[in-house]
């Protein structure tokens, strides 16, 4: 309570006792008011040290409890990252500084330098991955300008951070803030001093998909889950966490929906976006930009791709469309807009109902209807639609985040965009084609990956062809849709993805027609068909070489068939190549719940895999399971991009 309103309580409290309703009593204390007042101005004017004393300006000090040599310290400076501080300068001019977090018995170290324009940006030295619930002892070295000399010093902080934090759902499979237990099951020395960045969420609440759009109808706007993001250390510690409620609210339309499309920019920061806005932070917490879409577009979700032209390429939805039909709606997940961060402005859009196949329905009329993405509907597990149920779609009015075709339904479902710089082009992994597609900026299809079932006469010569090591072709039964490997056990060969997540292209591998692709395959509807049993699904980390030229596809490495359902991800999930390491990072972000066998349904929370492999190799270097927790992506995060660069 501030100390204006402990003053207000206490007067009024007084005004009770003395009785200040009657007309005597308020006279005596318009007297006592009054000298009160003239001797306060006489005390003032006299001894003006004395009211500084009493609660006025701090003179020429800090007044904060100080630690250390510099300033007072300011734990989670920026509101929305409690495991971060800054040191404040105190006044000096700082060089040369050192942050070290001393880990726990058998932790692992977080310690960075940190560049001087972050020391100008923040006004000290930038404090991270303190360890929750936990007095911390935090080590700094640096080098101060005083009286025109340069001091060095090296001294500790001692740090309580919070404990970690979440809003609650009251769902009955949720047991703790982010998760309930992590599991360290390998760590090659390699990898030991890796930090993980996991973007998770909770499942719907109450709180929120409590409105739609109108004006036209359509669109994603319920698509809301309170976000759970956080950093991981190699032990299982969270170093990082975020306290969204500052910049996010799911009972507001515009600034509620769900965190995703996470991505570490060359200067450190990270990028994301969530429903109708996009934003940038650095990891302290500290705005970059927050700002709404542009008012032609709706309900960003999945993917904001930092490209190497220093744009950014947006999964969005049109806000407006006028049909064929001469119906206007709100489109689902089927716009690609590129955006200058610095203006503001979209520099193009890839309108995909306009250059793909929007009645496409071969892969729809095999999906598993209980689990769209994140629309999980245990009463749907197993269903799929008929053509009657698609065809009956476009008689009514019915549109919005529903799978179906035409614009204004669920048909592509976009859940990644990867601008090829290259070439200047765009690929997009679609879940609801089960396909990887490379656009243009003349917005022409450049190849297709994926089953030749079900494109138009426009589209087949797009189709990639699938080949072996020594560039035969591999043949591919049932309409295209079942190749060598398709089942699971081992047959090696070649398999299409079906609906996967991600589709990234690996850039220092790739060169001229020749281009490394990698992509989670998730393997709902594999082989355009539903198994005989929930159980026979599987899930891919998979990396293909595609021959531009040639138009033909080589699967190089795959991972995942050989685990079988215990590692099968209905829905989400991530496979990306990590230079740094040349390494292969894999989060498989739905895999270990438990399911009802009969239905396929959710019985627990899932138990997310955390892996990463040695280029080529399909042992895993990391691997660390987190439970009872709903992921979406992760990736390995840079200090030194965040601090030292």
């Amino acid at each position: 309570m501030a100390l204006g309103e402990k003053s207000g309580m206490w007067l009024h409290t007084t005004k009770r006792r003395i009785g200040m309703n009657s007309p005597k009593a308020a006279l005596m204390n318009t007297g006592r008011m009054a000298r009160l007042v003239l001797c306060s101005a006489m005390l003032g004017a006299a001894v003006p040290t004395m009211a500084l004393a009493i609660g006025g300006a701090s003179g020429a000090k800090v007044d904060y409890q100080v630690q250390g040599k510099l300033g007072e310290v300011i734990m989670n400076p920026y509101d929305i990252a409690p495991l971060t501080a800054i040191i404040k300068n105190g006044g000096y001019v700082l060089k040369d500084v050192t942050v070290r977090i001393v880990p726990k018995k058998d932790g692992q170290e977080i310690k960075y330098q940190v560049a001087n324009k972050h020391l100008l940006t923040h006004g000290g030295i930038p404090v991270f991955g303190l360890y929750s619930d936990y007095v911390n002892t935090v080590e700094v070295e640096y080098s101060k300008l005083y009286n025109g000399k340069w001091e060095q010093a090296k001294e500790n902080y001692t740090l309580y951070a919070p404990p970690v934090y979440s809003e609650p759902n009251a769902t009955k499979t949720q047991k703790a803030a982010l998760f309930s237990e992590a599991v360290i099951k390998k760590v090659d020395k390699k990898f030991s001093d890796r930090l993980y960045f996991v973007n998770n969420f909770l499942h719907k609440a109450g709180k929120g998909t409590r409105a739609v759009w109108n004006n036209p109808t359509g669109g994603a706007l319920e698509w809301n889950y309170y976000p759970q993001n956080f950093i991981l250390d190699t032990k299982g510690e969270v170093r990082w966490y975020m306290n969204a409620n500052p910049i996010y609210d799911l009972k507001s339309i515009y600034n509620a929906g769900v965190m995703m499309g996470f991505k570490q920019n060359n200067d450190g920061a990270m990028s994301w976006g969530y429903g109708q806005r996009y934003v940038k932070y650095d990891i302290l917490g500290k705005e970059i930009f927050n700002r709404e879409l542009p008012s032609g577009y709706n309900d960003f979700s999945h993917s904001m791709d930092n490209s190497p032209n220093g744009n950014y390429f947006l999964r969005v939805a049109s806000s407006n469309l006028k049909r064929a039909d001469n119906k206007n709606v709100r489109t689902v997940r089927d716009v690609i807009i590129e955006i200058d961060p610095n203006s503001g402005l979209v520099q193009d859009e890839w309108r995909l109902f306009d250059i793909l196949d929007p009645y496409r329905d071969v892969n729809m009329k095999v999906l598993d209807q209980g689990a769209v993405c994140l629309n999980i509907d245990a009463s749907q597990a197993g269903h799929t639609m008929s053509a009657e149920d698609l065809a009956k779609q476009d008689q009514n009015d019915k549109f919005g985040d529903i799978v179906g075709v035409g614009p204004g339904r669920n048909w592509a479902h976009v859940n990644s965009v990867d601008h090829d710089a290259e070439d200047d082009s765009i690929i997009i992994s679609s879940r609801h084609q089960s396909a990887a597609i490379k656009i243009g900026r003349d917005k022409q299809v450049k190849w297709i990956l994926g089953s030749p079932e079900g494109w138009k006469k426009e589209y087949q010569d797009k189709l990639l062809t699938p080949v072996d090591s020594k560039g035969n072709k591999i043949e591919c039964t049932s309409g295209g849709s079942k190749c060598p490997g398709y089942e699971n056990e081992d047959k090696g060969g070649f398999d299409w993805t079906w609906t996967q997540h991600t589709a990234f292209k690996i850039d220092s591998k790739s060169k001229g027609d020749i281009l490394y692709l990698s992509v989670f395959d998730n393997g709902d509807s594999r082989g355009m068909e539903q198994p005989a049993m929930p159980s026979m699904k599987y899930s891919r980390a998979v990396i293909y070489k595609i021959d531009q030229k040639k138009m033909t596809v080589e699967q190089v490495w795959e991972f995942g068939k050989e685990r079988g359902n215990s590692w099968y991800s209905p829905v989400t999930s991530l496979t990306e190549y990590q230079k740094d390491k040349d390494s292969v990072f894999v989060y498989s972000a739905t895999a270990g719940a438990d399911f009802d066998i009969a239905t396929g349904a959710f019985k627990t929370d899932p138990a997310p895999y955390i892996m990463e492999f040695n280029y080529g190799s399909t042992e895993p270097a990391v691997e660390i399971q987190i439970k009872d927790t709903t992921g979406y992506q992760a990736m390995p995060f840079s200090v030194e991009k965040s601090f030292t660069k």
